[in-house]
């Protein structure tokens, strides 16, 4: 069976010592050879110029395929393109383009008066520019805005229709979460690649306030088991076997594709595709 194509995704840094993990997290991923990483957008635009200049470097000094996040939120519809025509100009052909989240304070979304009121919107611009392939965000459990589950795949599909060529999801715990959603798409006539989103437990208290923010179901059974394990010390390797298990299992359903949610910490990523038998490529000059 052959190996999976990876994708990681970083966020920007905010600090010195945050800079030196970002770089220290692609230097370890990069001999996995991903077929493209991404960088985010945090809530607000409030790393715009972090984000932009991170996707660049990336780029530059890696030799990474990168992808810049792209919000809705907080800018005009003009400016908005500015920054994706910045990215062009830099080289950067691919995009994610998401609604945001809100800023910080506010409870929803509330659409700038002369901005994208949506991601469909924000898509439709960009792929009229003709100068980007673009993703888009995929929520196997229902979106904490949606009204069921079936609500999410419509919009998908309109998001695909409006010129995406892909989608990422978002993180989830059971195998059959994504094989669930993946077969209401197919059956809704969306053919775009559709990628699962994967987040190596790092630290399960972490994982769990993340999982209750997005709506993410977590299995009582997988409670337990990591309660157990932090009692006993085994937390680090109840995370890779658990995540392992999981991509496995994606990968037995014809899974061709993962995209790692790193949070700039690449130890358990890197491990997990070790377990997956993806080897990193190493540099004859290295070992000569």
């Amino acid at each position: 069976m052959p190996a999976p194509r990876l994708s990681f995704e970083f966020f920007p840094p905010h600090t010195l010592d945050a800079s030196f993990r970002l770089w220290e997290t692609v230097h370890a991923l990069q001999p996995l050879r991903p077929e493209y990483v991404s960088v985010t957008y945090g809530a607000g635009g409030t790393t715009r110029e972090l984000t932009h200049e991170a996707v660049t470097t990336i780029g530059r000094n890696y030799g990474l395929r990168v992808a810049a996040h792209l919000t809705c939120v907080d800018a005009t519809r003009a400016e908005t393109l500015e920054i994706a025509d910045a990215y062009a100009e830099a080289g950067v052909r691919d995009i994610v383009a998401l609604r945001g989240d809100a800023p910080k304070g506010a409870d929803r979304f509330t659409p700038h008066p002369d901005g994208f009121a949506n991601s469909v919107e924000l898509v439709e611009a960009l792929a009229a520019t003709g100068k980007f392939n673009i993703a888009v965000g995929a929520y196997p459990e229902p979106h904490p805005e949606a009204a069921d589950s079936r609500a999410d795949v419509e919009w998908l599909k309109r998001k695909i229709d409006a010129g995406a060529s892909r989608a990422i999801t978002q993180f989830f715990f059971e195998a059959e979460t994504f094989l669930r959603f993946r077969d209401a798409c197919t059956k809704a006539g969306i053919d775009a690649p559709i990628v699962p989103g994967i987040l190596p437990i790092i630290s399960w208290e972490g994982a769990r306030r993340f999982a209750e923010r997005c709506n993410t179901h977590v299995p009582p059974r997988l409670e337990e088991a990591f309660t157990h394990a932090i009692r006993d010390g085994r937390e680090d390797l109840l995370a890779l076997t658990q995540c392992t298990v999981l991509c496995e299992r994606l990968i037995e359903e014809g899974v061709d594709a993962l995209h790692f949610y790193t949070l700039n910490r690449p130890q358990m990523t890197r491990n997990v595709c070790y377990a997956l038998g993806i080897v990193p490529e190493v540099s004859l000059q290295n070992v000569a």
